[in-house]
C-alpha cells in the first residue's frame, strides 16, 4: 500500500513535485545538467529510489546501475514489460527530456496500486543511465550495454571533461566492464517481452495540431556527413565573368534547392523524409565580402523511418553532386558517412497503443520520431518495442522545454490503458 503521507495527493501532484525535487538536485547555469554516468546522476536515481520506496513500490539495481521499480507482487515476476527512460540530460538542458519516461513508469505503477489494478503482464519501470552524447561522443551507451551492443571503441571513448574513457567511469561507479567489453547484455534479455517508452516530442508537430499526446510509428534512421568540402577556386568578386567562375557557395546552394525539390516531392507522394544543414561556412581565415570562395564546408544530416528512402536519397545526392560538380567546376569530398538504421515500432505494440490513445483520448495520432531514443536499441535488438511522444514546447535539449503536466497525466493514461487492458 502507498504511504498515508502520500495517499491523499494526486497522481498529477506526486508528478509534478517529483520533477521539480530532480531539477533542485541537478541545476546547471542554465536548465540542468545531469552528465551520464557521474554523481549527479547517481543522486538523482538515488532520489528516484526513495520516492518509489516511499510509495510502497519495490527497488532493485542491475549490473548496470540502471534501477527497476515494480509493485510488490511483481519484484520476483520471470519476465515483464519494460516501461522507463533514461536520467541524464546534456549541458544546460532541459527538466524533461528523458526523466518524463522515468517519472510516467513510475505513476503507472503508483496509479496501479492506488486503484488496486492488475497489469495483464508483470510491468517493471526502468531509469537508465547514459543516453545523451553530450558527454562520450556516443549516445544510447546506458542501452546499449544492457542489450549487450555497445562497440569496443564506444567503451574507450574519451569523456568531454576530463577525458577518462567511459570503461574507467563505469569501474569507478562498481561496473563490471567485463561483460560489458565482450558485448554481453548485462541482463537476461528474454525476460523482457516488451519495452514501452514514453518522451517529450523535441519538435512543433503536437503543438501545431493542438493534440497532448501522439503514439511513435516508428524512429528514423539516418546517414550524415559531418564535413562535407565543396572546392572551387578562388577569385576577386569584380574580376570574375560567370562564365569562368568555380563558385562553391553558388553550387552548394543549388544541391540544397534540388535535395528540398526532391524532398517536397516525396513528401507529396506519401514518403518520410527530413533533411538539414547544420553546419555552413567559408574559411574564415580568408573568406572576404570581395573574394569568392575557394571552399565550403557543410554538415548534412538524412533522415527516414524507411530504408528506401534513405539509399534512394543516398543515390540521389551522389548523382546531384556529379552533375553540379561538372556544370560548375567544383569538386565535392564527402569524407566519412556515418549512418544509423531505423528502428520501426512493433506493429502489434502500435495497434495496442493506437486502441488505449483512441480510449483514452477519443481519436489516435500516430508520428515518426526524428531524434534517436533508447526504444530504437531494444527494438534492433528484437524486442517488441513501442511509445508515446507528450506535447511540449520549444524543443529539447534546452532549459526552455515547456510540458504541461496535463499533458503528461494524458500520455501517462495512455500507457496504462494499455498495460492494463493487454495487447
Amino acid at each position: 500500500m502507498l504511504l498515508n503521507a502520500l495517499q491523499d495527493e494526486t497522481l498529477e501532484t506526486l508528478a509534478a513535485r517529483l520533477f521539480e525535487d530532480i531539477r533542485a538536485l541537478s541545476p546547471d547555469r542554465e536548465g540542468v545538467n545531469r552528465p551520464a554516468f557521474s554523481e549527479t546522476e547517481t543522486r538523482v536515481l538515488a532520489r528516484l529510489a526513495e520516492f518509489a520506496e516511499r510509495c510502497g513500490l519495490s527497488v532493485e539495481e542491475d549490473a548496470g546501475r540502471n534501477l527497476l521499480f515494480s509493485l510488490p507482487e511483481d519484484a520476483d515476476a520471470q519476465s515483464w514489460v519494460l516501461i522507463g527512460s533514461h536520467v541524464d540530460s546534456v549541458p544546460m538542458g532541459g527538466n524533461f527530456d528523458g526523466l518524463a519516461g522515468v517519472v510516467a513508469g513510475l505513476i503507472v505503477l503508483i496509479r496501479a496500486a492506488r486503484g488496486g489494478h492488475r497489469f495483464r503482464r508483470p510491468v517493471k519501470c526502468i531509469a537508465m543511465r547514459g543516453e545523451e552524447s553530450a558527454w562520450f561522443g556516443a549516445c544510447f551507451l546506458g542501452s546499449k550495454m544492457l542489450t549487450g551492443r555497445l562497440p569496443p571503441d564506444e567503451l574507450t571513448a574519451p569523456h568531454r571533461g576530463d577525458g577518462r574513457s567511459l570503461e574507467a567511469h563505469l569501474q569507478t561507479l562498481g561496473i563490471d566492464t567485463a561483460p560489458v567489453s565482450a558485448q554481453q547484455s548485462t541482463c537476461d534479455l528474454a525476460r523482457i517481452e516488451t519495452y514501452l517508452e514514453l518522451h517529450i516530442e523535441q519538435g512543433p508537430l503536437l503543438v501545431e495540431r493542438g493534440l497532448p499526446a501522439a503514439v511513435v510509428s516508428g524512429i528514423r534512421g539516418n546517414f550524415r556527413y559531418p564535413l562535407i568540402r565543396c572546392i572551387g577556386a578562388a577569385g576577386h568578386s569584380g574580376a570574375v565573368p560567370r562564365a569562368y567562375r568555380h563558385d562553391p557557395v553558388l553550387a552548394f546552394a543549388e544541391l540544397m534547392h534540388r535535395l528540398d525539390t526532391n524532398w517536397d516531392h516525396l513528401l507529396r507522394t506519401g514518403r518520410d523524409l527530413v533533411l538539414t544543414s547544420g553546419i555552413v561556412g567559408t574559411e574564415a581565415e580568408s573568406h572576404a565580402i570581395s573574394r569568392i570562395p575557394g571552399e565550403l564546408r557543410f554538415s548534412l544530416d538524412i533522415r527516414s523511418q524507411d530504408c528506401g528512402v534513405l539509399d534512394e536519397m543516398r543515390r540521389y545526392l551522389h548523382m546531384q553532386m556529379e552533375d553540379i560538380a561538372k556544370s560548375r567546376g567544383v569538386r565535392f569530398e564527402t569524407g566519412a558517412e556515418l549512418a544509423v538504421a531505423p528502428a520501426l515500432m512493433d506493429r502489434t505494440v502500435l495497434a495496442g497503443l493506437d486502441a488505449a490513445m483512441e480510449r483514452t483520448s477519443g481519436a489516435a495520432f500516430t508520428m515518426a520520431s526524428g531524434g534517436g531514443h533508447d526504444a530504437a536499441i531494444f527494438a534492433q535488438a528484437g524486442i517488441p518495442s513501442g511509445m508515446v511522444f507528450v506535447r511540449n514546447r520549444n524543443g529539447s535539449h534546452n532549459p526552455a522545454e515547456a510540458m504541461e503536466i496535463a499533458d503528461f497525466m494524458v500520455g501517462t493514461s495512455i500507457l496504462s490503458t494499455y498495460l492494463e487492458a493487454g495487447e
